[in-house]
């Protein structure tokens, strides 16, 4: 634990693709879900949000 929180705060590639994979993912979990509408009112906003982070990450450093 103690060294994916010092390769993110040195921000390296393989935590922070993970950190964008899991919003990326709770983004279309929210999105499927009928019963919080709260969760499905941000769902897009998370997944966008993740996919934007993969796509500048996916340029730091390994």
């Amino acid at each position: 634990m103690t060294r994916f929180l010092k390769d993110l705060a040195r921000f390296r590639r393989g935590p922070w693709e993970m950190v964008a994979t899991v919003l990326i993912a709770c983004g279309v979990a929210m999105m499927m879900q009928p019963f919080i509408l709260t969760g499905f009112t941000y769902s897009f906003s998370v997944t966008l949000v993740g996919t934007l982070m993969f796509i500048v990450v996916s340029h730091f450093p390994e």
